[in-house]
């Protein structure tokens, strides 16, 4: 009688449907869980069999799994079943059954069937099923090789998980990988190795993303290959740190980068090579037309002065004619010394401090300003190319001051200092935002780029505090 009461006893606080079968497979007794569960009464299930409320259950199959039960060569029994409810809705059930011989019930058999609702089991099973293999769909899909990394805190390191690529990546198999962690380090070339385990100890210490490119070499190919690795990092169970991500394959994108920059420099050097040229070219005309035209004009003035003092002095017509030829030879003369002052001043054989500060007191009636010139020194020995370089990028910044400045004012500072040559040349105009230098038809800023990087130099353009823009120059000090 004690174990009645006490299995009632539990039946009543039970969450678990509890049935009480006997030998004849009916109820004997449910608890409240079951007969609320199943919308039937105590005397409703007390008529009915487990055949009547599980759907498929067949009594043949039932016997024979309690008979194991009966005999004792088994403690326990487990089964599958959809139990149908009142209403005609269904669940599905884990159902367990004890065989339990009680003294008060002669050594009848007597079971416990303790059943257990699965369907948010089942649910979550199901939910489970879709996210894995979204999942797999989704790495399979991924280009690259999708990742768990972790280090722990003895710095040993590992794998939690490789996707399919990573043969196709690393040459060699996720198992192997798995097994072997420390052949990932092996595979990067001795001289990638420092920034790999540089940036790797930055993210865990930081807890920041980890990115990183590098070189590994695939001795299944006999090759190299660039790699790109991406992942996020987070505190791991043990105290380490593990990163979820993908490594990525760019050695294209690293070739191509590559034979763009190889392209660049090759079109920087021939331009560099054309302003030398040009500049080459603009001196040799510039010395033409001052020694062969100018001379031969100058040969022409002394001879009509010759010609104009034997002119008969009652012959006002001649004379006339000879004073107005006389005067557009000197106005030749004059448009010869500005052409080839213009195509090369003269005034660079003394200098480029003196060429900066006769150009400067040019612009200066030229734009109807003040153009005020200072040098920290009196002479800077730069290589002609350099002069002539920093001398038109100084013209250049002067005729974009005048078109487009609005200014009132400009200040060109010189300053010779250890590390090469620094040239400002600020004005309190309007200012030019950042992105206008970048606009296709901004060619005169171009220019003057490239020319102070064919010199191994830099040029910017800045604002200036109150308004206005200032072009930066630094020139290194030629070696020669």
């Amino acid at each position: 009688m004690m174990q009645l009461q006490c299995l009632a006893a539990i039946m009543r606080g039970a969450f678990n449907e509890i049935y009480i079968d006997a030998d004849t497979l009916g109820f004997i007794e449910t608890n409240q869980a079951a007969r609320d569960n199943l919308q039937y009464s105590e005397a409703e299930l007390a008529a009915m069999t487990p055949v009547q409320i599980a759907s498929g259950l067949d009594l043949d199959a039932l016997a024979a799994l309690l008979q194991p039960l009966r005999t004792g060569d088994t403690a326990q029994a487990t089964l599958d079943t959809i139990h149908v409810r009142k209403d005609g809705s269904s669940y599905p059930l884990q159902c367990r059954l004890f065989h339990c011989a009680a003294p008060e019930t002669g050594g009848a058999a007597t079971f416990v069937l303790i059943g257990n609702d699965v369907s948010t089991q089942h649910a979550s099973a199901e939910a489970l099923g879709i996210s894995e293999s979204r999942f797999h769909a989704i790495v399979s899909n991924t280009p690259g090789l999708v990742y768990q990394f972790v280090w722990r805190p003895d710095g040993q390191t590992s794998f939690p998980y490789l996707g399919d690529g990573c043969r196709a990546l690393l040459g060699i198999t996720s198992e192997h990988l798995r097994s072997v962690p420390s052949q990932f380090v092996e595979l990067i070339l001795p001289i990638d190795r420092p920034s790999y385990l540089e940036s790797m100890a930055a993210s865990a210490a930081e807890l920041k993303s980890w990115n990183w490119e590098g070189r590994i070499w695939i001795d299944a190919w006999r090759d190299v290959k660039w790699i790109n690795l991406r992942s996020t990092p987070r505190i791991a169970k043990n105290g380490g740190v593990q990163w979820e991500g993908i490594m990525s394959n760019i050695t294209q994108s690293k070739l191509e980068e590559s034979e763009i920059k190889q392209s660049r420099a090759r079109l920087a050097e021939l331009s560099a090579h054309v302003d030398r040229v040009k500049e080459q070219e603009r001196t040799r005309i510039a010395r033409e037309i001052h020694d062969d035209i100018g001379g031969n004009l100058t040969a022409i003035k002394m001879a009509l002065s010759l010609l104009t003092n034997r002119l008969p002095a009652n012959n006002p017509v001649l004379r006339d004619k000879t004073a107005y030829v006389e005067l557009l030879v000197d106005r030749t003369i004059d448009s010869a010394h500005m052409i080839a002052r213009d195509l090369r001043p003269s005034i660079l054989d003394f200098g480029v401090v003196a060429a900066l500060d006769w150009q400067t007191r040019e612009s200066e009636k030229q734009l109807g300003f003040p153009c005020q010139f200072s040098a920290n020194v009196s002479e800077i020995e730069l290589h002609p190319d350099q002069a002539t370089a920093i001398f038109r990028i100084f013209q250049e910044a002067m005729t974009n001051i005048a078109k487009h400045a609005q200014a009132s004012r400009v200040g060109v500072n010189l300053i010779r200092h250890d590390a090469g040559v620094t040239l400002k040349i600020a004005d309190n105009g309007v200012g030019i935002a950042a992105a206008d230098c970048l606009k296709s038809q901004s060619f005169g800023i171009r220019g003057m780029v490239e020319r102070a990087q064919a010199m191994g130099g830099e040029l910017t353009v800045g604002p200036v505090a109150g308004g206005g823009s200032v072009v930066t120059v630094e020139l290194p000090l030629s070696a020669d």
